[in-house]
């Protein structure tokens, strides 16, 4: 009788699903620098076609890193908990240069707002929960909200470089004036108009996910 065995690998901190987590915190200030040469220091819109390139590999590490590790058998703690850190730091990092740029700007602000106070409400009930030794596992629609905002921060990064290739478009906005709120209109490119109108979309999937992660935990919370 044959027997075949799945070879597992020792997961250790330089396993290769670790280090592909490492290249994406790695890639973070690469992306930071790229957009602050571009914005501030006026650099060519390339800058902008190279942070999105260097973005987009970070982030499909975020894919083949776990994939890995539940093929080779490497998942680990050390692994588990890097992992969504790496995430955080790309997504929120690129969130706050776009947001510097005015890439993201008016009533947009809100929605990179939701995303980066859902992370650190979630970061600090995973903390609090990992000292009571109770997991909350990554839901598939968190694994969605995450894949979402990759889109969107990849739609804005690409931003200014993009709007050049198509028309610009008039959008409905709201505005404010002394006299109150009225509907006004903003110029924005095609690219960017995906992005935001994407940005959206994650931002009120975050307060869905960011609502269910609460409600996971709010009985260990009450029973503390």
């Amino acid at each position: 009788m044959n027997v075949s065995t799945t070879r597992r690998l020792p997961a250790h901190p330089f396993a290769l699903p670790n280090m592909l987590t490492y290249g994406r915190i790695a890639a973070v200030p690469a992306v930071v620098m790229l957009l602050y040469w571009q914005a501030i220091w006026q650099g060519g819109l390339w800058l902008r076609w190279l942070a999105m390139t260097v973005f987009i590999i970070a982030a499909l590490t975020d894919i083949l890193d776990g994939y890995l590790a539940r093929s080779w058998g490497q998942m680990s703690s050390f692994g588990r908990m890097l992992d969504p850190i790496a995430d955080k730091l790309l997504v929120s990092s690129s969130l706050l240069m776009l947001a510097a740029d005015g890439t993201i700007k008016g009533w947009s602000l809100w929605a990179a707002i939701v995303i980066l106070c859902r992370e650190i409400l979630v970061s600090g009930l995973r903390e609090y929960l990992a000292e009571l030794r109770v997991s909350v596992p990554v839901t598939q629609l968190a694994k969605y909200k995450t894949l979402l905002q990759n889109f969107a921060v990849g739609f804005l990064i690409t931003g200014q470089a993009g709007d050049v290739l198509f028309p610009t478009l008039s959008v409905p906005t709201l505005k404010l004036s002394e006299a109150g709120f009225y509907i006004g209109a903003q110029s924005l490119g095609i690219v960017t108009l995906i992005g935001i109108t994407l940005l959206w979309l994650s931002a009120i999937l975050t307060l869905y996910t960011g609502y269910d992660y609460f409600r996971a935990g709010v009985r260990h919370l009450i029973e503390d």
